[in-house]
């Protein structure tokens, strides 16, 4: 195998601030923890123009029919598949519009599966898999930003014409070079060297945060604040639906639940029916009619 050069990535790089973690108290390790994490969120606001530009091609591959597929290894993996999964009951979407893939499969979300991120031909297999096409963005994530499961996916990804975003937390990265948009958090040498589950993990999981739940307010998944497509799937789920509608509306509780029962526990339903005067019917070709979003009905 190829020798991996780690000298010139940030995130394998010693903190000067932890050179003698071992021995500090726990007091005084929580402080100097929670003193580089407040650095993640100044990185990302760096970063802010092209995680604007990847929300666009996520926003313009989901109005055209196609997906949004995040795909990485480790500890990026993980968190890409966990937004990926969030997205579906959040804002009511099927599991397939916005997709997780990670080296070494289901088995990896909870155990190292070993070499699997060294595969770039297997990165390519799952995207194939997965029937990708022009109209799909793919989001290629890894922190060292050299991850050969995730080069290889963002190839071939070119190749069938689909969008590309590569997100790491180096500079001048692999696959920010293979990707047609590049998102790089510099968010400094980790707390414990090498362990890219903790600010790097951070960073990441804060711009996937903005990229699904912004391109998501895009397509009319939002109303104002509120998520009006959320799926009651539980008891807290089903409050929750019938407090956004006395929000959305002004409505007491009663009137909420009232109309979120006839309209077959739908709340942008309920919420259009409440704010337009109509019955469910209505209310759902008004909705479609305004291509999903609650203020276009008004």
């Amino acid at each position: 195998m190829e020798k991996i050069d780690l000298d010139r990535l940030v995130t394998e790089k010693r903190n000067k601030a932890t050179m003698d973690l071992d021995k500090l108290s726990i007091h005084q390790a929580a402080i100097i923890m929670n003193k580089e994490d407040q650095k993640v969120a100044i990185a990302v606001k760096e970063a802010l123009p092209w995680i604007e530009i990847a929300i666009n091609k996520v926003v313009a591959s989901f109005q055209n029919g196609g997906r949004l597929i995040y795909i990485g290894a480790g500890t990026s993996g993980r968190l890409e598949v966990l937004d990926a999964a969030e997205c579906v009951p959040t804002f009511g979407v099927e599991p397939e519009m916005v997709t997780g893939l990670i080296a070494g499969g289901q088995k990896a979300l909870t155990v190292a599966v070993e070499g699997a991120e060294d595969d770039a031909d297997q990165g390519i297999e799952d995207l194939k898999r997965s029937e990708l096409s022009k109209n799909d963005t793919v989001i290629g994530i890894a922190a060292s930003g050299r991850t050969p499961y995730v080069t290889g996916a963002l190839e071939y990804a070119k190749k069938v014409g689909a969008g590309t975003v590569a997100l790491s937390l180096n500079k001048d990265s692999v696959i920010g070079k293979l990707a047609d948009t590049k998102i790089e958090v510099d968010v400094g040498p980790e707390f414990l060297t090498g362990s890219t589950r903790l600010k790097s993990g951070t960073a990441q999981k804060m711009v996937l945060n903005m990229i699904s739940t912004i391109s998501m307010i895009r397509i009319g998944k939002v109303y104002k604040n509120l998520m009006v497509d959320v799926k009651p799937t539980n008891g807290k789920l089903i409050e929750r639906a019938k407090h956004i509608i006395m929000e959305a509306t002004d409505s007491t509780y009663q009137t909420a639940s009232e109309k979120f029962k006839e309209a077959d526990n739908d709340v942008k339903t309920a919420i259009v029916m409440i704010l337009t005067d109509c019955d469910k019917k209505t209310a759902k070709q008004k909705i479609l009619k305004a291509h999903g979003f609650v203020r276009k009905t008004l």
